[in-house]
């Protein structure tokens, strides 16, 4: 099992040609950036991006219909959209997902007659999704090694014999991406459910479900409790895990924000980011003619990576103890003790743990010295009004839950939850993954949501839990799962273990890929493979009732509307609503649910929904609304949803740190984005903020710990995997170019995806089954 990553020195191997992403075309080069994150780079790059993809016409259109109350609904991240929003509400990274959506470029029969599977299986990632969209269903033929035109009456109707023909309905697995509407989603699952099945592996649990898991243990809902408008009221925003500048670009207008009325901003990061230090907003003319930039952490803390637990223990340690003084000097209290003492539970416990720490672990394993976390805990301690924006630098650990437990012990001590200006802000990737999760993608159905589909349609639904994604890939791989239907996104390329997911994929005997794009995954082919073309979040989606919109929730529980505005890549295209229909329909010739009329019009899909989901009330009257509905939040409302009835304080009885690393201290190598980057999407070879073009074949380090492993910028290194012995295993990443970066010590990074197959399918965070793409322990 991997339990870290050491860099070698060095011996040059032939690099993997799967993930040997070298653009031949751009120059290669490491160079520093010095300007800030936005500004003129972001304008080059958008330009750069809309004229790479050959349709300038339809990225204009779309872009200015982006984000907006009647248009569609940006396919990147799930940043909520402010109420009064500028004339182009996108920012660069948006842009380029647009433009790779609305692309004049196509994925056609012909061209997949001129390339077999072999061989596209040697071009690298890049590559095979700048072909452009898909515009014909195709099924894979063994024989010629090609992907075969194939009608969609013949697709759906093979497809549904074969899914009929299975004796055990959970040896089938329904993947999701985050990408997918609500409307899908949610007749995604009913067909699942009437299938018989509760397996639904989706994106969640590759990115926040320790936020699920651990938020409704704490508070009682997996979901944060802020909203936008907090932002223009809290003292104090700490950004810990994330980068903001690549991953959620739209965040940094309300960073600036916050900055320019005064407002303290903090970092905790392993790497220093631009995106969390300065910002020309491109939409600012004075910052942008004048070539300034606003500031945004005034605070900086580059914790080691998996070194969190020991920041957030330290950090309550002296809140603690600075309260127990001013109560002993008959002084203001710290804590809000009212708070406590009314909605917590567990605070004696915690308060007893906190206070027995070790400081010279929290010191080692954080690699913060005590002034740095004596400082941040006063800015704290002084702040009426906190908001923690946490990432995927805190969910992808063995002990992701554990950490979103600990932040949120840190904010109950002061009554940070649910009230104006306060609160937790967990940092959704995809656009609708947290309303995917909402409207029922979810391997573990509450009994409300159950019996609810029971009584709207007349069928019985699973009641025991069913996959999530590693359950999902380890099925493959022991050859439990005979089927995998893929409602988007590229899950074997984003799972860790490639020899092992690889291999897996191959193993089944039905792959059905619901896409846009040509992926990785398309090309690990089953006994029996389809891709079905679907449409895109930017094209008008037309049914027998007319135009027809879908709905999204972003990262604060607003539900909006999403409209397509560019004609549909080919006449070929369904949308993914007409696709889990025709699938459902083609397999289940007894179905209780009427496909036909909620592919006909989709507001009776939002009436079903409603049915099912209560908290949806007048749902398709609220959508009209500019900018949507806000779900009911309970913890924002000091309700408690858990067992106790109150908020929960956790203790967590270790530090969660490596017992060998004091004896051994390996290097931890962390995966991270490039800017040119969305998940496994890569847009381009260049990482303009680290400072990286033209390439992909890097790992970074600070200058100290180069130093000290004898290696120097420019070195050619290899990656391996050590076991819980701390002895190498056949997991490495050969031939990487060592680039000097500001991170903690001990440390590294380098890309995802390419590094994934470093980490082995047993290191998941075993609350909540995320991989641990950041940091991984025996």
């Amino acid at each position: 099992m991997i339990i870290t990553s050491a860099i070698v020195r060095c011996y040059r191997l032939i690099a993997n040609k799967a993930f040997n992403t070298k653009c031949k075309s751009v120059k290669q080069k490491i160079k520093e950036y010095k300007g800030p994150a936005g500004g003129w780079g972001a304008l080059k790059a958008v330009t750069q991006a809309v004229g790479g993809q050959k349709n300038i016409g339809g990225d204009i259109i779309a872009m200015f219909s982006m984000n907006k109350p009647t248009g569609f609904d940006c396919p990147g991240c799930a940043w909520p959209d402010p109420k009064h929003s500028a004339p182009l509400e996108m920012c660069e990274n948006g842009a380029k997902a647009v433009s790779w959506e609305a692309t004049s470029k196509r994925t056609t029969p012909k061209f997949f007659a001129s390339h077999t599977v072999r061989e596209l299986l040697s071009w690298d990632d890049y590559d095979l999704e700048n072909q452009g969209r898909l515009t014909n269903p195709m099924k894979y033929d063994k024989r010629s090694d090609t992907y075969k035109e194939i009608s969609w009456y013949n697709a759906f109707y093979e497809i549904g014999q074969l899914l009929a023909g299975y004796d055990d309905p959970n040896s089938v697995e329904f993947y999701t991406s985050g990408r997918t509407s609500n409307e899908a989603a949610f007749l995604y699952q009913l067909f699942a459910r009437e299938y018989g099945t509760n397996n639904f592996p989706d994106c969640s649990n590759m990115c926040h479900e320790p936020t699920s898991v651990g938020l409704a243990a704490s508070i009682g809902i997996g979901k944060g409790t802020v909203q936008l408008e907090d932002f223009d009221h809290a003292d104090l925003v700490m950004c810990i895990g994330h980068n903001p500048g690549t991953n959620h670009p739209r965040m940094l207008a309300t960073l600036r924000e916050v900055s320019k009325r005064g407002a303290t901003i903090v970092a905790v990061n392993p790497l220093k980011e631009r995106g969390l230090e300065r910002f020309t907003y491109p939409q600012a003319p004075a910052e942008m003619l004048t070539l300034s930039s606003t500031p945004l952490a005034s605070h900086y803390y580059q914790v080691r990576i998996g070194g969190d637990i020991a920041l957030l223990k330290g950090l309550m340690n002296i809140v603690l103890q600075r309260h127990d003084e001013a109560i002993a000097a008959e002084q203001d209290p710290i804590l809000d003790i009212e708070f406590i003492t009314e909605h917590t539970a567990g605070f004696d416990q915690l308060h007893a743990d906190i206070l027995n720490i070790n400081w010279d672990e929290i010191i080692e394993m954080s690699g913060l010295t005590r002034q740095q976390i004596e400082q941040l805990a006063e800015l704290y301690i002084k702040s009426e009004r906190t908001i923690i924006c946490y990432g995927m630098g805190i969910t992808q650990h063995q002990h992701g839950t554990q950490n979103i437990e600990q932040i949120i012990n840190l904010l109950l001590l002061k009554g940070n939850i649910g009230k104006l200006g306060a609160g937790i802000c967990p940092l959704r990737g995809h656009s609708n993954v947290q309303g995917d999760r909402t409207v029922g993608i979810n391997e573990k159905p509450n009994q409300a949501l159950l019996d609810n589909i029971e009584k709207r349609f007349g069928f019985k639904p699973p009641r025991e839990f069913g996959h999530a994604a590693v359950e999902t890939m380890q099925a493959l791989y022991a050859g439990s799962a005979k089927a995998l239907i893929c409602m988007g996104g590229n899950l074997a390329v984003a799972m860790p273990d490639h020899d092992a997911t690889f291999a897996g994929m191959k193993n089944l005997d039905l792959a059905v890929h619901a896409a846009t794009k040509l992926n990785r995954s398309h090309l690990l082919t089953a006994k029996h493979t389809y891709i079905l073309p679907v449409l895109g979040r930017t094209e008008i989606d037309i049914q027998k009732s007319g135009e027809q919109c879908v709905t999204v929730e972003d990262s604060m529980s607003m539900v909006h509307a999403s409209k397509g505005k560019l004609k549909p890549a080919s006449e070929h295209l369904k949308s993914e609503c007409a696709i889990v229909a025709g699938l459902a329909k083609a397999t289940l010739p007894n179905t209780k649910v009427e496909w036909d009329e909620f592919v006909d019009d989709y507001a009776k899909i939002r009436d079903a929904i409603e049915a099912v989901f209560p908290d949806f009330v007048n749902y398709n009257e609220n959508i009209k609304q500019p900018g949507g509905f806000h779900l009911v939040n309970s913890a924002a409302e000091r309700r408690w949803n858990t067992k106790s009835g109150k908020a929960n304080f956790t203790v967590t009885d270790s530090l969660i740190e490596n017992p060998r690393a004091a004896i051994n201290p390996e290097l931890t190598l962390t995966t991270v984005r490039s800017h040119d980057q969305y998940n496994t999407t890569i847009y381009g070879m260049n990482d303009r903020y680290r400072g990286v073009f033209g390439r992909r074949d890097v790992v970074f380090i600070s200058k100290d710990e180069a130093e000290k492993q004898g290696v120097k910028a420019g070195d050619k290194v290899n990656l391996i995997a050590l076991d819980s012995e701390h002895q190498p295993t056949y997991r490495r990443l050969d031939d990487l170019t060592i680039v000097i970066h500001d991170i903690a010590d001990r440390s590294l990074a380098t890309y995802f995806p390419e590094s994934n197959n470093l980490l082995a399918l047993d290191n998941h965070d075993h609350q909540s089954g995320i991989p641990a793409y950041k940091k991984s322990y025996n």
